[in-house]
C-alpha cells in the first residue's frame, strides 16, 4: 500500500477553487493534501493549510521552481504557510538550512530534472546513484519523477527502493489505475496525483469517485503494470 497525496493543482499551479475542492473531499479517506506556492496568494494558501490541519490532514507543498532563487522563495513560503512536507527542489543544503528547526520534512528531487513541466533525465544507474547521494545528505525522503522518465519505470522504482533507506514519493503523470498499482506494489511510501483526479480521468464519475478509486487501487490487490 502507498499513501495518496491529492494535489489541488493543474498545470503546476494551485487551482483557484482549491478550498472548495478540499471542502468537498475532506471527509473521504484521503488524509494527505498538497498544493504549490504558485497560482494563489500566500494568505489563501495559509487558510487552506489551516483548514487541512484542522481536519488532522497532512499538508504538502510541491516545489516546481525553475531557478534556485525561485526554489528558495518556495521553501520560505512553505515555512510561512506552515506545511508538514516539502517535496521537490534541488537546492538541498540551502533548503535544509531554511527548514532546520521547523519540523517540516523535506523530500528533494533525485536525478537530472529538466524543463517545465519537469522531466527526469539520465540512465537508470545515474538516477539510482543520485538517489543514494541525496538520501545520504540527511533528508527525510526523496521525490522521484518516475513516470516523467523515458525508460523501464517499474524497474527504476524497484532499484530506487532497494538503494535507499528513506521514504520515496513518486510524483508526476500517475494518471491511470495501472500506474497507481505499479507504484503501490513496490514499497513506494506515497505518490501524488493532481490533474488526473481534478479532471476526472481516473474513472467515470464524480470527484469523490476519483479519490475512492485511487485509494482502492493503492490498497487493493497488486498487479504489475505501467
Amino acid at each position: 500500500m502507498s499513501e495518496f497525496i491529492l494535489m489541488l493543482t493543474l498545470h503546476d499551479m494551485t487551482v483557484p477553487n482549491a478550498m472548495e475542492l478540499y471542502t468537498e473531499l475532506k471527509d473521504t479517506d484521503c488524509k494527505f493534501y498538497g498544493f504549490k506556492d504558485v497560482g494563489q496568494p500566500i494568505e489563501y494558501l495559509k487558510k487552506l493549510a489551516e483548514a487541512m490541519r484542522a481536519n488532522n490532514h497532512k499538508v504538502f507543498l510541491e516545489v516546481v521552481s525553475a531557478t534556485e532563487e525561485d526554489e528558495i522563495r518556495s521553501i520560505k513560503a512553505a515555512v510561512d504557510i506552515g506545511v508538514d512536507y516539502v517535496i521537490g527542489g534541488k537546492a538541498i543544503e540551502k533548503a535544509k538550512a531554511l527548514l532546520a528547526g521547523t519540523g517540516i520534512k523535506y523530500f528533494p528531487y533525485v536525478g537530472e530534472i529538466v524543463g517545465h513541466p519537469c522531466k527526469l533525465r539520465g540512465t537508470l544507474e545515474s538516477i539510482v546513484e543520485d538517489a543514494k547521494r541525496v538520501a545520504a545528505m540527511g533528508v527525510d525522503g526523496i521525490n522521484l519523477l518516475a513516470y516523467r522518465w523515458d525508460g523501464d519505470v517499474p524497474k527504476l522504482m524497484d532499484e530506487i527502493v532497494r538503494a535507499v533507506d528513506v521514504p520515496v514519493v513518486v510524483a508526476g503523470s500517475i494518471d491511470r489505475v495501472e500506474r497507481i498499482k505499479a507504484v503501490a506494489e513496490r514499497g513506494i511510501w506515497a505518490f501524488t496525483i493532481g490533474g488526473a483526479v481534478l479532471e476526472k480521468k481516473i474513472v467515470p464519475g464524480s470527484l469523490t469517485d476519483q479519490v475512492v478509486a485511487v485509494l482502492d487501487a493503492a490498497a487493493g490487490p497488486l498487479s504489475v503494470g505501467r
